[in-house]
């Protein structure tokens, strides 16, 4: 009997590698045991208020501190909503929907397509992480829509995810390297400790540089071997997510109070004013550097899409059609401004707080040798309950380069410690996921376990590279401004 495709992609199946297996075990456990990411919120809430009660702090001050700190991320969500849904109407749009179509045209092969996915993800996110994360997912999307091509739509999900758990803090986009060559950003009492450090002494040290050509290459790897074939693929369509409606017509106006509606010159004018905001902001600033900020991101794309979708009528329909994707975004982003307070402003009976109690322990066991891989440990642990790249600098900086100028570690290497070791938690983190788990219908536990697997071979990898390569910087004292 002539075999059917369906057997031959079985029996394909059957050879399937270690990483391969890995990510199916682990992918299948967390379909079966990971909660909805709100849920994990949750529980991160209640784990960290119970580590504040356990050293000491009054169960008022912990509640004061989560209430606090709810509503203090207010602009961030609102700022990470309108990344989801900007990314969104651009995408739709029928022009970006033509060029992106093109894009998902280049892979061959499904595990091709997820290593594709993944070098743009990756390389897009050393410029902006926003972009990298909207414009990967979107990638995703398109090429899922491919027939013929029976991609895994978790492991492509979690390709998309790849810049924001390795590259992006190696960027232009860091927060921490930002703050640190800009005095004006810095609190006076962290500039007293640190100095100002150039770009060329953080992201453009070649032994960062080296480190992220190294995670590059092993992300792609692992997202090859990693991405299930033949019978084992899930694709979008095994897993019920709906990739668009083809359906671009919006019809004619049936009333005269419609017609502005159609036509696009509101859009015309809008994009005009919009288009002079952005010549002042880009030719003031490095244009680079000018993008980095969410909000002219948010701006530019927002334009974008206006300009785009041509006619109002079709840009309110892609917004209205994004809006679900931000869901997540909107009801747990607070639960982890409470979580920062409650791990930075609850004290205990000594006076120290819960982020003072981790990094003391992690202090007082390091020395020069072994400080970059000490203080990657607990930048990494430490950022799994503080999600933010710039907050939580702010808050660790003073006691990790205190602790760099006492043990004479290189202050430009320190920073690229963090940034290294800060990334490898939002690779399990759902934090910084929801606006891509948006885009592309999924939910967390369904890409878990293929950024689980990356995370199994990052860790030692960022680990070791940051004692090894720390060993080749000297230490200069600060440079005041």
């Amino acid at each position: 009997m002539k075999p059917t495709s369906m057997t031959i992609e079985a029996k394909h199946s059957e050879g399937h590698g270690p990483l391969e297996r890995l990510a199916i075990r682990v992918t299948d456990w967390s379909e079966r045991w990971f909660p909805d990411s709100y849920v994990f919120a949750a529980i991160a809430v209640i784990a960290v208020a119970l580590a504040a009660l356990a050293i000491g702090a009054p169960a008022q001050q912990v509640a004061r501190s989560f209430g606090d700190g709810f509503w203090s991320l207010i602009p961030f969500t609102m700022q990470m909503a309108v990344v989801a849904i900007a990314g969104y109407v651009v995408a739709v749009s029928p022009p970006a929907s033509a060029l992106i179509a093109k894009l998902a045209a280049v892979p061959r092969t499904a595990r091709g397509a997820v290593a594709f996915i993944a070098l743009v993800s990756l390389l897009t996110s050393l410029l902006n992480w926003a972009i990298s994360l909207i414009f990967a997912g979107l990638l995703a999307r398109a090429i899922a829509r491919r027939t013929g091509l029976r991609m895994d739509y978790r492991a492509a999900g979690a390709a998309a995810y790849l810049g924001m758990g390795a590259t992006w803090a190696l960027g232009l986009s860091s927060a921490a390297a930002q703050l640190q060559a800009n005095p004006a950003s810095l609190p006076k009492s962290l500039l007293d400790i640190t100095g100002v450090i150039p770009f060329s002494e953080t992201i453009f040290l070649w032994q960062s540089m080296l480190m992220t050509v190294v995670l590059i290459v092993a992300s792609l790897v692992v997202a090859y071997f990693s991405t299930p074939t033949g019978a084992r693929a899930r694709t979008a369509q095994d897993m019920g997510v709906a990739l668009g409606d083809d359906d671009d017509s919006i019809g004619r106006p049936s009333r005269p109070g419609e017609w502005l509606e159609y036509s696009p010159v509101l859009t015309l004018l809008i994009v005009a004013l919009g288009a002079g905001w952005l010549y002042q902001e880009f030719s003031a600033k490095d244009p680079v550097l000018a993008i980095s900020n969410l909000n002219t991101y948010n701006f530019l794309f927002l334009m974008i899409g206006m300009l785009l979708n041509w006619r109002p009528k079709r840009f309110l329909r892609a917004v209205a059609r994004s809006v679900p994707s931000t869901a997540g975004v909107l009801i747990q982003f607070p639960l982890y401004g409470g979580i920062a307070f409650i791990l930075t402003k609850a004290a205990g009976t000594d006076g120290g707080t819960v982020s003072h109690h981790l990094a003391s322990a992690f202090v007082s066991v390091a020395t020069q040798e072994s400080f970059s891989a000490v203080m990657g440990i607990y930048s990494a642990v430490l950022g799994f309950f503080i999600p933010s790249g710039g907050g939580k600098w702010i808050i660790e900086a003073p006691y990790v380069m205190q602790a760099a100028n006492e043990l004479q570690v290189h202050l430009g290497w320190a920073v690229q410690v963090y940034n290294a070791a800060e990334a490898l938690p939002n690779l399990i983190n759902p934090f910084w996921m929801l606006p891509l788990l948006g885009v592309l219908g999924i939910r967390a536990k369904d890409v878990v376990g293929f950024t689980f697997t990356q995370l199994l071979v990052h860790t030692p990898l960022v680990l070791f590279m940051l004692w090894a390569l720390a060993s080749t910087l000297p230490y200069h004292p600060p440079v005041m401004p």
